[in-house]
């Protein structure tokens, strides 16, 4: 996953002050320690690890964690304490490593590599149990809770920017169905001019050619009207550029206006939504077209949107028969069936020129979207539209059924025009959600099951040593009162219920009387520290001697 670009001053100035702090932390520890202390080893050489392990954490977290636990591991040497200040800058790599790394397997390896380096320095140095009880213990929790602490982290921190990521994705769509509604309203007003106005001037075009034939005029009159009908001429071309800035704005292509505009267009009216067919045809041959039409079988109720669909079939094809073959005979031929109505328009032949440029659909001319148009406004329906050359002339056959699809195919042409980011917004929204609740189950299954893993192999061993710790513990003022000479029995009030099992080698090999076996018991309850071990030797149930061990011998 990407974050944001953090400027590189800042990232030396985060990674300067965690150094700075475990630095602090270093050198309070090599002052605790005393004159014991090497500067060198004790102070200088974790100061140059954490230098290099610090910012190393950003590239390599793991890497980082290792290297420290090596200190840990260095610090396990001491004779006095197992316990160092290092495991602070452990516990803060430990963190970064659950900060920055997203996956669990590889960092819970590293973890377990740390652990296992720890015991396995452990047993080779042959330490106490304080330093076993340490290294099973307080290293572990060092490693595993900072990490997870780091992870939840990182899973809030993902999801905030999830929750950003997706307000904003949200919002383009938002701005993206509002342009598409914008350009579904150009396509509406283009498909209305097309087909009503267009149509209208083009009958207007050809009443006044038909008049400059009047015998009855006089030259300045066929001037005027000659004039009159250049003036339609050029206000149809420039409805027809005004149409193809409309459907086509800066940036769109013509499928996506075309798709956004079908729905809209498919229930557009036009002039008058009581015109009919009939009404049409009838003007038209007041116009002077050549048209004749027949209708076979009895005209059903149609709904209103497939009635004017099929208004607009003949509509669109008289004004092209107007356009590229005037004066050729029209026939428009209407079959009602059961479930479905035929509409078919066939125009007789025209000159050279009006057939290549009415048969050509595919190069149409400037702003020539009749055809296109019809085509989608059919598809809308339910229905289908055939178009293309007949018999020298050119022929527009649409089927429409008489009941309207539920949901109408323009959802496929909305996907086609860049709409389908609305579609889809909610089901993307419930997927990144469910994506988000998967990786939060897995982060507190992980959260879980690796500390139980660990306290199913940690604790019992850990509670076991320190059961061995405090329960051989034999106070000063008791062991003051031991008096040699005095049989166990005579000494038994006195004593702890069981030795202590680990005394360090010193400790076992040191001079003892001659026919008496020696027992030790540690004199105080510290869990985390080496503290002194007394002695007593007994020879037949009775108390030779006692004598004190001191901790820090070698």
């Amino acid at each position: 996953m990407r974050h944001p670009r953090v400027p590189a001053a800042r990232l030396v100035l985060a990674d300067g002050g965690l150094w700075a702090v475990l630095a602090a932390a270093t050198g309070y520890g090599f002052q605790d320690a005393g004159a014991s202390a090497s500067p060198a080893v004790d102070l200088l050489l974790p100061l140059a690890v954490l230098l290099v392990t610090v910012p190393l954490s950003r590239s390599r977290p793991a890497v980082a964690v290792l290297v420290v636990n090596g200190l840990c591991a260095l610090g396990l040497a001491d004779s006095a304490t197992p316990a160092n200040a290092h495991v602070l800058s452990l516990a803060a790599l430990s963190c970064l490593l659950g900060v920055r790394v997203a996956q669990a397997r590889g960092p819970l390896m590293v973890l377990a590599t740390c652990l296992g380096v720890d015991v396995a320095v452990c047993a080779v140095l042959r330490v106490s149990a304080v330093w076993w009880f340490y290294t099973l213990t307080v290293i572990p929790a060092v490693l595993l809770l900072p990490w997870l602490a780091g992870r939840h982290w990182r899973g809030r921190r993902e999801l905030v920017q999830d929750g950003w990521r997706l307000a904003q994705s949200l919002e383009e769509r938002q701005y993206l169905v509002a342009e598409q509604a914008r350009l579904t309203e150009r396509a509406d007003i283009a498909a209305d001019m097309h087909d009503s106005l267009g149509h209208v001037l083009s009958l207007v075009a050809l009443r006044a050619g038909a008049l400059e034939l009047s015998p009855d005029l006089t030259d300045g009159d066929r001037a005027d009207l000659a004039e009159l009908r250049g003036t339609i001429a050029d206000a149809v071309e420039q409805l027809r550029q005004t149409m193809t800035v409309l459907h086509d704005p800066p940036g769109a292509g013509t499928e996506t206006a075309a798709g956004a505009g079908t729905e809209a267009a498919a229930g557009a009216d036009g002039p008058s939504v009581r015109d009919t067919v009939a009404d049409l045809l009838s003007r038209a041959a007041a116009s002077g077209v050549p048209v004749s039409w027949k209708q076979r079988g009895a005209a059903p109720a149609l709904p209103p949107l497939v009635e004017r669909g099929m208004y607009r079939v003949v509509q669109e094809a008289l004004t092209n028969a107007v356009k590229h073959a005037p004066g050729r005979a029209v026939q428009v031929g209407i079959d009602h069936a059961g479930d479905h109505t035929r509409v078919r328009v066939v125009n007789a032949a025209a000159g050279d020129g009006g057939r290549t440029e009415q048969a050509t659909e595919q190069a149409p001319t400037p702003g020539g979207r009749g055809l296109t148009g019809l085509r989608e406004r059919v598809m809308v329906l339910g229905g289908t539209l055939h178009t293309g050359p007949h018999q020298g002339g050119f022929h527009v056959t649409a089927v429409l059924p008489h009941r309207a699809p539920a949901r109408p195919p323009t959802q496929t042409v909305a996907i086609r025009s860049g709409s389908h980011s609305a579609h889809r917004a909610a089901p993307e929204s419930a997927e990144r959600l469910a994506a988000v609740r998967r990786a939060a189950r897995r982060r507190t299954v992980a959260a879980v099951a690796a500390p139980a893993a660990a306290a199913a192999f940690l604790v019992p061993a850990a509670a076991y040593l320190a059961w061995q710790l405090t329960t051989g513990v034999l106070p000063p003022s008791r062991f003051d009162a031991l008096e040699p000479g005095r049989t166990r029995a005579g000494l038994s009030h006195l004593l702890p219920a069981r030795a202590f099992p680990y005394p360090p080698d010193h400790a076992r090999s040191a001079p003892r009387p001659p026919g008496t076996h020696c027992e030790f018991y540690r004199s105080g309850r510290d869990l985390l520290d080496q503290v002194d071990l007394y002695r007593l030797c007994w020879s037949n149930g009775t108390l030779v001697a006692k004598d004190t061990v001191e901790a820090n011998r070698n």
